[in-house]
């Protein structure tokens, strides 16, 4: 165990989670509309035009398109159907099962939410910074590698015992093996350091995290998972 003194240092909700739509993408879905040349478009004038082509199509037709453009790979095109419905009315980036996909179902949202004026639902992440102060700088060590579950054992001792995570999690929070802890932290920027703290930039969604904006500062004791050893 490695004892840290936590500190909320902001704490912001967002509608939009940063870079997660960049030129090249609205490009890319033009393209996917049938717009012939996006490469012509100013730039200032990508997310508008992207926004009109969705608009163009009925609501369901359109988040089909956008989860096509995310999950190609990843979902069959049964199951996008089946999604692109359930997009209007259900909050996937909080209901679906799979954790790994709540991210692109918060970008998918977002951007079909402000293109159709509010027909989808309205989507919520936290932005916040949080200071990691060690009783020794060896301690911080713990956040070379899979930074996002001894992380997470820290900003969960800040929340209620009733909030979410620890419903849900209080195995994984208690224990060394937190694989879906990626999936719940969904950006993480180690943006100052110190010889003994770490100052970290957390985007995660509403549904996990918005209770820690009521942390205080306090101090709190982590692990970190235990890696599976791999065979040569």
């Amino acid at each position: 165990m490695q004892k840290f003194t936590v500190e909320r240092l902001t704490f912001d909700t967002l509608t939009q989670l940063p870079n997660s739509w960049e030129p090249a993408d609205y490009k890319d879905l033009l393209t996917k509309t049938g717009y012939d040349n996006p490469d012509d478009i100013a730039a200032n004038e990508l997310t508008d035009m992207a926004h009109m082509a969705l608009t163009d199509l009925e609501p369901t037709e359109a988040a089909q398109l956008v989860l096509e453009y995310l999950f190609e790979d990843q979902l069959t095109t049964g199951q996008i159907e089946n999604l692109a419905h359930q997009m209007l009315t259900e909050k996937l980036w909080e209901e679906n099962p799979e954790l790994e996909q709540h991210e692109g179902f918060f970008k998918a949202t977002q951007l079909l939410y402000t293109a159709y004026n509010g027909k989808f639902p309205r989507a919520e992440a936290v932005q916040f910074q949080v200071q990691l102060t060690a009783e020794d700088a060896e301690a911080l060590s713990i956040f070379d590698q899979q930074p996002e579950a001894p992380l997470l054992r820290l900003l969960a001792q800040g929340m209620p015992d009733n909030t979410l995570l620890k419903r849900l999690f209080h195995e994984q929070l208690d224990g060394t093996s937190f694989p879906e802890a990626p999936s719940i932290i969904w950006q993480l920027t180690p943006s100052k350091k110190t010889e003994k703290s770490v100052v970290f930039d957390v985007v995660s969604s509403a549904y996990w995290l918005d209770d820690f904006k009521y942390a205080d500062t306090y101090e709190a004791t982590t692990q970190a998972d235990a890696v599976a050893e791999t065979a040569e």
